[in-house]
């Protein structure tokens, strides 16, 4: 009933066309070597940490992103905010493209999307995260376990605080449900990396939990 639609220009797509249309193709910019080896940020030279991840510690292990945050960042809102869940897709597709290895050096057990408060998720229909995890599940085989994790504290969004208040906003925001599901190596799905305070705060309630090695991978990251 209605075009499908790109995920850049959100014009509609011709059938031969699949996620992006292919004015946009042209302007993809994705990640690449060399990354810091914790957090996935582009480095000018080749290094073992950029200058965030020297000084802070974090729970998570090692993550990464596919896409650069300023080609990428109008059509992550429009995926969270605007009703486009079917971005997904091409999202799943930029992280299989750039990131098989590191989902195969990984071997992970499963997928686990960042949670949704009730409240949000009902206001915004679904959670863009799980849609996404979905996806990739689709395209590499490991299983996506969205129950594990509930959020139950509904925070603000964390772009409106720096960084040591976005660590104290999702403080305690998470709880892992017990379901007999052991998983000693962890992928935390989410959409966008900023400082890595809400993965942290999923990642330690995981470990908590008895999960192993914790991994993310995002869409983007802010700032590359």
């Amino acid at each position: 009933m209605f075009p499908r639609r790109c995920v850049i220009c959100d014009t509609a797509l011709t059938l031969r066309e699949a996620g992006i249309c292919s004015k946009c193709i042209p302007g993809v910019r994705y990640v690449n070597e060399p990354v810091c080896t914790v957090c996935g940020r582009p480095l000018p030279e080749p290094a073992e940490y950029c200058d965030e991840c020297k000084y802070t510690g974090h729970i998570f292990k090692a993550g990464r992103f596919p896409l650069s945050y300023e080609y990428i960042s109008e059509s992550v809102y429009k995926f969270k905010y605007m009703n486009r869940p079917e971005y997904a897709g091409f999202y799943a597709d930029a992280v299989c493209k750039k990131l098989s290895g590191f989902i195969e050096a990984i071997s992970p057990d499963g997928l686990v999307p960042v949670p949704l408060h009730k409240k949000r998720l009902i206001k915004r229909g679904y959670n863009q995260a799980e849609v996404l995890a979905q996806e990739i599940s689709v395209r590499t085989g490991v299983p996506v376990y969205p129950d594990i994790a509930q959020r139950i504290k509904n925070t603000v969004p964390q772009k409106k605080f720096a960084r040591r208040e976005r660590r104290l906003n999702v403080k305690k925001a998470f709880i892992v449900r017990e379901n007999g599901v052991k998983l000693s190596k962890v992928i935390v799905i989410d959409d966008i990396f900023t400082t890595g305070s809400t993965i942290d705060a999923l990642s330690y309630e995981l470990k908590k939990a008895g999960a192993g090695d914790i991994y993310f991978i995002t869409i983007t990251a802010a700032g590359t």
